[in-house]
């Protein structure tokens, strides 16, 4: 086990969170509800906006949508963090749902979200393993790559 909180671990591994996005739409990016946040599919956002378009397997290669990928981490725990105060709050990652835009023919979704699943465990260790989807979709808002989202279990 690291020392740590989690953000000292993301220190360690030279991450900072950004700035918590704002929705564009008609939701709220956590909803908190007895012990349980849901956080709201997260875009790799880079300065508010996304820089990687397409179709992995077509537009974008398995390396760039998996960086992609950890930027969505980032956004989300952006998120969660203006939601709680603060990451220190977070019991477990309990359920990640990873959607790929998808080439016809790519069906290495669960290799794309890996990536998630590499950097939740890293920032939170054991609490950070968790149940997952990875999904091959036709398309993602603004012609994302790579959207996550997930519920986290956290300390009322």
């Amino acid at each position: 086990m690291t020392e740590g909180s989690p953000m000292e671990r993301l220190a360690r591994l030279g991450l900072t969170l950004p700035e918590a996005a704002k929705p564009s739409f008609n939701y709220t990016p956590v909803t908190l509800h007895r012990g349980v946040a849901y956080v709201s599919g997260q875009l790799p956002k880079v300065d508010g906006e996304v820089r990687v378009f397409g179709k992995v397997g077509r537009d974008v290669a398995l390396d760039a949508a998996r960086e992609e990928a950890r930027i969505c981490v980032l956004q989300g725990l952006a998120c969660l963090a203006a939601a709680l105060g603060g990451l220190d709050r977070v019991e477990r990652i309990l359920k990640v749902t990873g959607f790929v835009a998808s080439a016809e023919g790519f069906n290495d979704q669960p290799k794309v979200i890996d990536a998630a699943s590499d950097l939740l465990v890293a920032i939170f260790e054991d609490a950070g393993r968790h149940a997952r989807s990875a999904v091959g979709v036709a398309e993602l808002p603004r012609n994302a790559a790579v959207e996550i989202e997930f519920v986290v279990a956290y300390r009322e």
